[in-house]
């Protein structure tokens, strides 16, 4: 379990994405973005947008079956990038790195970036907006859902 949580909201989101954006926009102009499945697909969406990219491609990479860490697999090539020049690389996180290097090794000459980076995988990316600690682990809003929680007063016991 991890020690410290860190909730997104999609407002948050949506404002770390458009801020990614800024900082890539004097490094282009880009030829399109590689989204990494699926956590890079809402934040490739949104920086695509604000970049006018009009082509997206995917790469989808596989490292848990249910909840346990296996190997990674390539699920989907991103075909249409070839080595990477000219493209842009989104991902929402960079955790340990174990996606990164291998999308580093399948586009070596691309722009890597991410919304959030993780000590551990900051090396891998060339561009991210906000770091957190090793140990938190994020809620992005596609995981999470808003539910009702009791008034503080209704927790109480009596004196």
């Amino acid at each position: 379990m991890a020690q410290r949580y860190f909730t997104v909201t999609w407002d948050q989101l949506h404002r770390d994405s458009k801020a990614l954006a800024w900082r890539l926009l004097e490094l282009g102009p880009w030829q399109g973005v590689v989204a990494i499945t699926r956590g890079g697909l809402i934040p490739a969406a949104i920086i695509a947008r604000e970049l006018e990219c009009r082509i997206i491609e995917t790469v989808s990479i596989v490292t848990y079956d249910e909840e346990k860490k296996g190997e990674p697999r390539v699920m989907k090539s991103p075909a249409a990038a070839g080595d990477g020049q000219g493209w842009l690389i989104i991902d929402d996180l960079v955790d340990t790195g174990t996606t990164a290097k291998l999308v580093r090794a399948m586009l070596p000459h691309a722009h890597f970036a991410t919304i959030y980076a993780k000590p551990a995988g900051k090396p891998l990316v060339d561009t991210f907006v906000t770091e957190v600690s090793q140990d938190t682990w994020i809620l992005f809003p596609w995981d999470t859902e808003a539910q009702f929680i009791a008034p503080i007063a209704k927790g109480q016991t009596s004196r």
